[in-house]
């Protein structure tokens, strides 16, 4: 097992290499100059859209916008956010954090695209609602059905992985080390709960998401929050240590790509996934006749991920100073945390990670089903699902190495079709040059 464990790590660091890094980062910079910068122009009615109460619209898709987009931030709002920012700072240094906001920006403009293809690519399945992202553009637009293929499977994979088996460890990880919980107790509820959700598919996991995604971030920010305003003294020096840091000895160390741009990029993108193709796969079942509204709407995204959420804990960690002492991932935060706020902050982060990490798996859950039915028809569907809620279970029996590994490699193989769809498809996107919008399409 050790063996295949190893064989893994070894294509993650060669498909998560500088090649990798520079395609995502790349894309998001072509698109920033082909838009105009229409992130930042454009980021207030993009807020307004998100989060303005929609009249009731006979537009296709199967929810509202704004569910879309809590669907697609209950994917991206994860460990990553506790964990991955974590391990940034410690192995890349503070400066990471200045390349995970950089990433973040331009990836705004990557995600923009993706939703505004998703949308105008999208079809109606023999069940009537509506299925879109990567391999529905990469198809229909470019007519590489084996990429779009290549991106499914690596979608239906790595769901199993990323969002499901890899969150459900965190949750019982976490119960374990607070409570004393057994993982096998965490991982029973975590099954039937995830299961309930799951038999009522995307309207039920976007309840669900909308009101768990908004609720669980407003506790995280405020508890970030508290400790920035009872600690403003380091505030300014943590700010000044993070963009000094990015431009240091340490952050061009580490070849090609040095190490704070490295981890910086590489958290920044599995935390907000701008690029790997995932959230279009949400914003397809959005009600909506535009695709540039929806685009704006799942842009923020982007914004609400790293720019604020990842923003909140990067710099609490570097106040607190701790990520020199030996510690990293979730338990770096939780005793950054604690220290900073005793007595709450360890509580804010513990259960901050149950809900971002349980919303996740439900957000992955539907990524994944919609690659199954991609590749075998809407029949695959409830099997999928049973599928993935088994491995919410086995994740919280086994060590995941093996697994992080995998979806590791998983994760780079769908960012590579679906960032080749983006590139050649631009003109669509910046000129609109098809005669309609393909979304009627039965």
């Amino acid at each position: 097992m050790q063996v295949i464990t190893d064989w893994f790590n070894l294509i993650s660091g060669w498909v998560w290499g500088p090649v990798m890094l520079v395609l995502l980062v790349g894309t998001g910079v072509f698109y920033t100059i082909r838009l105009g910068g229409l992130q930042f122009r454009l980021l207030p009615r993009a807020l307004k859209l998100a989060f303005t109460r929609q009249k009731a619209s006979d537009a296709p898709g199967d929810i509202s916008q704004f569910q879309a987009l809590m669907t697609a931030l209950a994917g991206t709002i994860g460990t990553g956010n506790i964990a991955g920012v974590a391990t940034a700072v410690v192995l890349g240094g503070p400066g990471a954090v200045f390349w995970m906001w950089l990433s973040a920006l331009v990836g705004m403009a990557t995600k923009y695209a993706e939703a505004y293809l998703a949308v105008y690519f999208r079809v109606r399945d023999s069940r009537g609602n509506m299925s879109g992202g990567p391999m529905y553009y990469i198809e229909h637009g470019l007519g590489l059905k084996s990429l779009a293929i290549m991106f499914a499977v690596c979608g239906a994979l790595a769901a199993l992985g990323t969002g499901s088996s890899v969150q459900s460890n965190s949750v019982a990880q976490a119960l374990q080390n607070t409570i004393g919980l057994p993982g096998w107790v965490t991982g029973i509820v975590l099954t039937v709960v995830t299961g309930l959700v799951l038999l009522g598919g995307i309207r039920s996991i976007a309840r669900v998401a909308s009101v768990i995604v908004p609720v669980m971030a407003v506790i995280y920010l405020l508890g970030g929050l508290a400790i920035i305003l009872t600690h403003l003294d380091l505030v300014w020096p943590a700010v000044t240590l993070i963009v000094s840091d990015a431009f240091s000895g340490q952050a061009v160390a580490g070849g090609a790509i040095g190490l704070a741009i490295r981890y910086g990029v590489a958290r920044g993108v599995f935390s907000n996934e701008a690029g790997i193709g995932t959230a279009p796969i949400a914003a397809a079942a959005a009600k909506t006749n535009r695709p540039e509204e929806q685009a704006l709407v799942s842009m923020t995204g982007t914004f609400l991920d790293t720019i604020v959420v990842c923003s909140v804990t990067g710099i609490v960690l570097v106040m607190g100073n701790q990520y020199t002492q030996g510690i990293t991932g979730a338990a770096l935060t939780s005793n950054s945390f604690e220290a900073m706020l005793p007595g709450v902050g360890s509580w804010v982060v513990t259960v901050g990670l149950i809900f971002f990490a349980y919303s996740t798996i439900l957000g992955w859950s539907y990524y994944g089903e919609k690659c199954a039915a991609y590749l075998l028809g809407e029949k695959a569907v409830v099997p999928y699902r049973v599928i993935y809620t088994g491995f919410v279970m086995l994740g919280t029996l086994i060590s995941l190495d093996l697994v992080w590994a995998a979806a590791d490699v998983f994760n780079g193989l769908m960012a590579f079709p679906n960032l080749v769809g983006l590139l050649l498809l631009s003109g669509i996107v910046v000129h609109k040059r098809l005669p309609a919008p393909l979304n009627a399409r039965e």
